[in-house]
């Protein structure tokens, strides 16, 4: 008798052995050769939770998944939400990835210079973000929906890459690009230069926004920042063509005419004084720190090069010049 129950002890350990060996080398195989996105949904059971690996094609058996979940429940408590499962990941990395709760971090970058209009685009055409913006919207409903105080939304979100998860709302991430451009201005508000000709934060915006869309050159800032404040003081006209172009809206069609340059919109600034009554664009932080700490130069006026600089001048004559070489190819 003492035999046979010595025989059972051992043969029970052997089968104990062999189904924990087929157990944890279930576990440790991979579960695909591309990366993919798993998204469990609120509420899966381990029993539901496994049919959809299963289906999907992560494993081809869940037996030993639904035992390990049944002799080690506190690492089987999957949480909902969107995964990245890469080639690297076994059935057991991929269980503790849905356990820890740690989504998948999605991102959408928008860059310096963009208007609002662009960037309702390119968050409509996410399928990751939940849209609850209506399709047809003004810009002072947008302003309203994200706590914009002005009734033009432009200028007021800050370009850059931000990180969300699968089922962030659009009104949401705006609304996070809203308060990192209000931080940024009220941060750099207060290391302005001395003496500067605004009277708000909000013309710092609208400044910032021109010297974006003026050049790409981030060197270049602080000079198209002291040419236009320059002009300010001198009660001179900016005469800039980025915010006449935005004056015209969908009219304009790639070229400037002089029937534009004509015409008296609140944007052509080539026929008010002033500074334009919005931003005319998204500028980064390099622009808004430029607006307020422009170079410490005379130059009034600049000619593109051709080659995405600039040509600065601090006479009339100098400029005329100079867009004689650069613009007309009229080398004197």
């Amino acid at each position: 008798m003492k035999k046979f129950l010595i025989a059972l002890l051992i043969c029970v350990t052997s089968i104990l052995l062999v189904a924990n060996w087929q157990m944890q080398s279930s576990l440790d195989q991979s579960v695909t050769d591309e990366s993919k996105l798993l998204t469990v949904t609120a509420g899966a059971s381990m029993n539901s939770f496994s049919k959809q690996l299963q289906k999907e094609g992560y494993i081809d058996n869940r037996f030993w998944l639904r035992v390990y979940a049944r002799l080690f429940p506190q690492k089987a408590l999957i949480k909902a939400g969107t995964f990245e499962i890469t080639e690297q990941d076994s059935l057991r990395s991929l269980l503790a990835k849905v356990v820890s709760g740690k989504e998948h971090q999605f991102s959408m970058t928008f860059i310096e210079g963009s208007q609002y209009k662009e960037w309702l685009k390119k968050i409509r055409a996410l399928p990751s973000i939940k849209h609850s913006l209506p399709e047809k919207i003004t810009g002072e409903q947008l302003s309203k929906l994200i706590g914009i105080s002005a009734q033009n939304p432009e200028g007021w979100l800050f370009p850059d890459t931000y990180a969300y998860i699968q089922g962030t709302t659009d009104i949401s991430l705006l609304k996070r690009a809203h308060q990192r451009m209000e931080a940024t201005l009220a941060e750099l508000w207060q290391q302005q230069a001395v003496d500067l000709p605004y009277d708000s934060p909000y013309e710092v915006l609208i400044m910032a926004s021109i010297i974006e869309k003026e050049t790409a050159v981030l060197a270049e800032q602080p000079l198209i920042a002291a040419v236009f404040i320059n002009r300010l003081r001198k009660k001179m006209r900016l005469q800039t063509d980025p915010t006449v172009i935005y004056g015209l809206g969908e009219r304009y069609q790639g070229d400037i005419t002089r029937a534009h340059l004509r015409e008296k919109t609140a944007y052509n600034t080539y026929r008010i004084n002033g500074l334009p009554p919005t931003p005319i664009a998204m500028p980064g932080r390099s622009a808004i720190e430029a607006a307020l700490n422009p170079a410490d130069s005379d130059y009034l006026y600049f000619v593109s090069k051709g080659d995405g600089s600039h040509y600065f001048s601090k006479t009339l004559q100098e400029h005329n010049k100079a867009v004689r070489k650069y613009q007309l190819g009229l080398d004197e």
